[in-house]
């Protein structure tokens, strides 16, 4: 039965732990470039001891970018600026992830604490956001985007590509492609806001053809021995909720077929008119059922910040990992309180010697 603390190994990649750190947008980039909040951020959390650091949504293009200070990885000069990044993370014993996106029609918005809506088209920093269909998310991202051509489908689907290549080559060790939260790959998969008629749109089968030809795309050029991950918006809690699960679960298996490793379980946030039964772990049970059914590993988040109640979704076999988020940024030593809570490790078997040694000694 394995614990929190146990190893977790996937393919060539071991992870140290059970506990992952969620890919969480900072909103702190200039032209997609990591800087010194980056860089202090990341080291923070990974010194924390998190087996998994998951970089933030990072985007394969520029218009794929849900804010003009999103990261990004569609230029040579970005991977640049990441790599010494990895490298820090590397050496502070964590494997490093990062999560591939493209924000589809809720793109060209402002960061979250300056109004979290779409810039105005008359602003200069503004730009046209694209998504399968011309259809508006609503409420404070109310641009309407511009229905993709096929030509530009595939010009996305080669972004796709060429970012992975870039992580590849800058040594990310854990690959998640962002196709969850009302995003690009989403807006693909959902009825909500996928109404075309071509073979891009209608049935499941169509409405999933993007993201299976994009992990199609990635997986031909990204290392067989490395994990290749995705994040899914698996339902909507739009009041079809069985439906869409089903039909989720039967595109995950597909995507098993075609080279996925790992799900990490979400919502889609496709629509604002849904109700979202917000609570402890409420995931989870959505997770197991996608893991029992696929028999891929699984992670999940969304209010999951307690040592022991983690520890028992790994020992139930609930889940493989668990993505923390907001926790972390409250507490980034968030896995030395764990530790500590279930009386299972010392300070110096979770953090790096010049905090593990002083505490051990002197706790």
């Amino acid at each position: 039965m394995p614990t929190l603390f146990d190893p977790y190994s996937l393919k060539s990649v071991t992870l140290r732990n059970r506990i992952a750190v969620s890919p969480m947008c900072q909103y702190m980039a200039t032209d997609g470039l990591v800087n010194e909040w980056h860089r202090t951020h990341y080291a923070i959390l990974a010194r924390g001891g998190a087996g998994l650091v998951t970089l933030e949504a990072t985007a394969v293009s520029p218009e794929g970018r849900i804010t003009p200070r999103c990261l990004g990885l569609w230029q040579d000069k970005q991977a640049d600026s990441f790599a010494p990044l990895v490298e820090t993370l590397r050496q502070a014993g964590t494997v490093v992830g990062i999560q591939l996106a493209h924000a589809g029609r809720k793109a060209s918005a402002n960061v979250p604490w300056e109004g979290d809506d779409h810039i105005p088209e008359t602003s200069p920093e503004s730009w046209q956001p694209i998504a399968p269909s011309a259809v508006a998310f609503g409420q404070n991202r109310s641009r309407v985007p511009h229905a993709m051509t096929r030509e530009e489908i595939a010009r996305v689907k080669a972004d796709f590509v060429s970012a992975a290549e870039r992580a590849r080559d800058i040594g990310i060790q854990f690959l998640m492609l962002h196709f969850a939260h009302g995003y690009l790959a989403q807006n693909f998969w959902s009825s909500h806001s996928n109404h075309r008629t071509d073979n891009y749109g209608g049935t499941t089968e169509n409405r999933g053809r993007f993201l299976l030809e994009t992990l199609d795309a990635v997986r031909a050029v990204w290392p067989e021995h490395l994990p290749l991950c995705a994040r899914i918006g698996i339902i909507e809690f739009d009041g079809k909720d069985e439906e869409t699960l089903c039909d989720s679960i039967r595109l995950i298996q597909k995507m098993k077929e075609h080279g996925l490793d790992f799900v990490d379980v979400s919502v889609g946030f496709s629509t604002p008119e849904v109700s979202v039964p917000w609570g402890a772990a409420f995931m989870v049970p959505f997770a197991a059922r996608v893991r029992k059914e696929t028999g891929l590993p699984v992670a999940t988040s969304w209010y999951i910040n307690d040592g022991r109640q983690t520890d028992a979704l790994i020992r139930n076999e609930l889940l493989d990992l668990v993505m923390i988020g907001r926790p972390l940024l409250a507490n980034p030593f968030w896995p030395y309180e764990a530790a500590r809570t279930l009386h299972k490790k010392h300070a110096s078997q979770v953090l790096p010697p010049p905090y593990g040694w002083p505490l051990s000694r002197y706790h």
